[in-house]
């Protein structure tokens, strides 16, 4: 009788061992969480709609960026000629300049981001992690740089430096990378009190290698949703440089540019505002539901 009823027992528990689900690592739940947000993923693929269509239109397209055609100036959206977004004062094809417009436009939002988020994870993981009168003199720098405009000193570097697409990179890096450094350090200073940092320390691991190979690993998350935020800030800040003058130059284009341009003729010709307008404020949106979606799915309290 009591070897039946442990048979019993023990096959329950291999019944309840089969039908139970495998466990799934926090990442694997984050994904889930993540794709049941029917905003961010229509954001990602609308994201990677423009995307793709801003680096392989242009291929596509029977026209450059910087062709004139005289017979077509200021020519309102239609099938004639295949101006199909119309085109500008020049006779130039609005659909070609606004995909390679959106091409710069990301590739600064992209290499701006990275440099600023690789500069804030390396100086606020380093201040958390010291303490002290290290901590302190890393950030009273950071506060000190916060009390100057920022924007101001965009416009001065440019000023200074050139309107070279790699030099706009370098102006808006130089203060994009602050509020990272913030975020970081705070998260650092939490997580240098917990055991597996005690453990690593009492074994003589080397501090820099404590910061990048545990410190900044458990920071993902948080640089992850952050940095969809730095993004689209980014961006915006490309666009009103060019929107000033300042950015991007002729004959090359951005959407700042463009939008600068359709002001010019926005009653005349309505679609010269329209089209880069609606592309700039589409992907600022996606970013936007992106960012909310990824912290949804990575905080703690959801898991």
């Amino acid at each position: 009788m009591l070897f039946s009823l442990r048979r019993k027992a023990l096959m329950d528990q291999a019944a309840a061992a089969v039908s139970a689900p495998a466990g799934r690592s926090p990442w694997a739940d984050a994904r889930t969480r993540f794709m049941r947000n029917k905003a961010a993923v229509a954001s990602l693929v609308a994201l990677l709609i423009i995307g793709l269509l801003c680096v392989a239109g242009p291929f596509v397209l029977p026209y450059q960026f910087d062709t004139t055609d005289w017979d077509s100036m200021s020519l309102p959206p239609s099938m004639k000629g295949m101006h199909f977004w119309g085109t500008d004062e020049s006779g130039r094809d609005l659909l070609v300049r606004c995909l390679i417009g959106g091409r710069i436009s990301l590739m600064v939002g992209l290499l701006a981001t990275i440099a600023s988020v690789t500069i804030g994870i390396a100086w606020g993981a380093t201040a958390g992690f010291m303490g002290g009168k290290v901590d302190a003199i890393m950030m009273r720098i950071v506060d000190m740089m916060y009390a100057i405009p920022y924007l101001l000193i965009a416009i001065l570097l440019v000023t200074i430096l050139g309107r070279e697409f790699y030099l706009v990179v370098v102006a808006i890096t130089a203060f994009s990378w602050m509020d990272m450094a913030r975020v970081v350090r705070g998260q650092t200073l939490s997580l240098r009190s917990m055991e597996f940092i005690e453990a690593a320390r009492s074994i003589g691991v080397p501090t820099r290698k404590i910061i990048f190979s545990h410190i900044v690993p458990n920071l993902l998350g948080v640089v992850v949703i952050y940095t969809t935020v730095t993004v689209p800030s980014v961006i915006l800040t490309e666009s009103v440089l060019s929107f000033l003058g300042l950015g991007i130059q002729e004959p090359m284009t951005s959407w700042g540019v463009l939008i600068e341009d359709g002001t010019k003729v926005m009653e005349v010709a309505p679609w010269m505002l329209l089209f880069p307008g609606a592309l700039l404020s589409i992907t600022l949106y996606c970013f936007n539901f992106i960012g909310d979606g990824l912290r949804d799915a990575l905080d703690p309290k959801e898991r």
